[in-house]
């Protein structure tokens, strides 16, 4: 499916979908418990194959219709700490989050759990995750004995003390943090490299306080007592920042009015409560290169018009799921826009910089890849269409539509479908800002 996208100007209210982060935390954070309804959650295909990891461990899950095609709840029902042996091979699909998260989740289990996805899950690193359960007292393998999936796991972990990298993925951290709670031990994680995306931990570690489950940082990592129980009767998931950037940058890159200015009709987006999200840098970033933006942090509201844009560094070390929004921003932009420790991009869905990079060069952008870093060089950079390959990531296709609303002539932009994985309805809610595209 394509996306097909002409110059546009944007303005009106719209609301970014619930967060894809929170929503997989809360609903196997109810997993490990007993009965949990989680409200709000994003309905889209990457928790939905937490949901299926769930109940292949022996619990429940219910997606309740909100009546739109989407659902305004998820009733999990628990499998009590300790997952059931599945009947079955776990698909994970494409989501990169389930299948680490419930990799240390299968630990737990008496016997052997068989976990596998789509062509790029299995090219992405899961080793040192496999090296943590095995060193805690489970069984964690790869298949093809290259630390990718698919993945055998089981034999009941123990908990105690794991080294492992900081600089892979954070979500190594959260699945340890999830399942040694469970356990006897407990777990404490000794950082071995710097952490990046430091602020997804926070997010598991808010997510576990409000399910009664108590972490807490230690000298060199995280610690979780083990013997604990996840508790709670109802959870409710905050908005996206990871979506809002791209509901944000068209503001900034395509106001109402064509101006540009402090004046023009901007874009409001809603649902932008505070949370541990470390990508509301966004905020930050659009005020920097001189937007005109405005956070109602009490209402929940965010509003952008756009500026004069300048470009600005930007380090992604926390926030790496914005390199691709920042990208565009600094191809509309003035001077050079450099987005730095951005290696652990590279380990995404797919190369992130690479395919940023080669995408804004076909449109006509003049950046600079380096192996931790990419610079966009604004002044040298005039935005034509073109057809841009979404390389079935879904923040990829985004970025990218949003390029397209500044761009010369028609942009196309491959792989349209993708952006279901987190903001199901992204082109229908541009469309309603007044986005001049079309998905075929």
């Amino acid at each position: 499916m394509d996306a097909h996208v002409s110059p546009s100007r944007v303005a009106g209210r719209a609301r970014a979908p619930p967060s894809k982060s929170y929503t997989h935390r809360a609903i196997l954070a109810a997993g490990y418990g007993g009965g949990t309804t989680v409200a709000d959650p994003l309905d889209s295909a990457d928790p939905r194959a937490t949901g299926r990891a769930i109940e292949a461990f022996g619990g429940a899950v219910s997606w309740i219709d909100d009546g739109t095609g989407g659902a305004s709840a998820v009733e999990v029902e628990g499998f009590g700490g300790r997952p059931d042996t599945p009947d079955d091979v776990i698909d994970c699909a494409n989501s990169g989050t389930t299948m680490r998260l419930v990799t240390a989740a299968a630990g737990l289990a008496d016997g052997l759990a068989v976990l596998t996805g789509d062509d790029s899950l299995r090219s992405r690193p899961q080793g040192p995750l496999l090296e943590a359960v095995e060193s805690l007292g489970g069984r964690a393998e790869s298949t093809r004995h290259n630390g990718q999936a698919p993945l055998v796991v089981g034999d009941a972990m123990d908990g105690g003390g794991v080294a492992i990298p900081g600089d892979v993925s954070s979500q190594f951290v959260t699945a340890l943090l999830m399942a040694g709670a469970v356990t006897d031990e407990g777990v404490e994680v000794d950082l071995e490299t710097e952490l990046k995306s430091a602020p997804y931990v926070e997010i598991t570690r808010e997510v576990l306080a409000d399910f009664g489950v108590d972490t807490e940082h230690t000298e060199t990592g995280f610690r979780v007592p083990g013997g604990q129980a996840y508790e709670a009767d109802e959870y409710a998931v905050p908005g996206d920042f990871s979506s809002m950037s791209y509901l944000l940058a068209a503001g900034a890159v395509a106001d109402g009015d064509g101006t540009r200015d402090r004046d023009s009709d901007g874009v409001v987006v809603e649902g932008a409560r505070p949370s541990a999200q470390g990508d509301a840098a966004i905020v930050d970033v659009l005020d920097r290169m001189g937007a005109a933006i405005d956070w109602d942090r009490e209402a929940g509201e965010i509003e952008v018009r756009g500026g004069d844009l300048s470009g600005v560094d930007v380090d992604v070390g926390d926030t790496p799921d914005l390199l691709p929004t920042i990208a565009v921003l600094g191809a509309v932009a003035g001077g050079e826009t450099r987005i730095v420790n951005a290696e652990h991009v590279r380990y995404k869905e797919t190369d992130r910089v690479a395919a940023m990079a080669e995408s804004l060069e076909a449109m006509g952008a003049s950046v600079t890849e380096e192996p931790d870093s990419l610079t966009v060089h604004g002044d040298d950079s005039d935005l034509v269409g073109a057809t841009v390959q979404g390389r079935g990531d879904h923040r990829l296709v985004m970025a990218l539509t949003v390029a397209g609303l500044v761009a010369e002539g028609e942009t196309t932009v491959t792989g349209a479908e993708h952006v279901d994985v987190s903001f199901p309805g992204f082109f229908e809610t541009m469309a309603d800002l007044g986005a001049d595209v079309s998905v075929e």
